[in-house]
């Protein structure tokens, strides 16, 4: 059984940062300034705008502090960083010069 989920998401198209995510989804809903959820958060308001901005990514530390603040977990801040990374790179690294050592395909199961 494949429990893969498969996103609705075009894949040229990238990811939302978490930054965008808290700010057009998460703000609204919870109805906090940004100086008292940067204030809840233990951080700058510079540094909260750099993150609404899209210029900061969500560092492990932070996840845990949003997931706690706004209550929805760090799993999903994680998860949401990840994927706008792993999208990223996987357009920006150059891999034509590394060699592959070993194919999974050839792995016993």
């Amino acid at each position: 059984m494949n429990n893969e989920r498969k996103s609705l998401r075009h894949p040229d198209r990238a990811p939302v940062h978490p930054g965008a995510f808290l700010r057009e989804d998460v703000l609204p809903h919870i109805k906090v300034g940004k100086g008292k959820l940067a204030n809840a958060l233990g951080i700058s308001r510079q540094m909260l705008h750099g993150i609404l901005g899209e210029k900061h990514p969500i560092t492990i530390d932070m996840a845990v502090r949003l997931g706690h603040v706004v209550g929805n977990g760090p799993e999903i801040w994680i998860s949401l960083q990840s994927t706008y990374d792993l999208w990223h790179a996987q357009r920006n690294i150059d891999l034509s010069k590394l060699p592959v050592l070993h194919r999974s395909q050839d792995i016993a199961a």
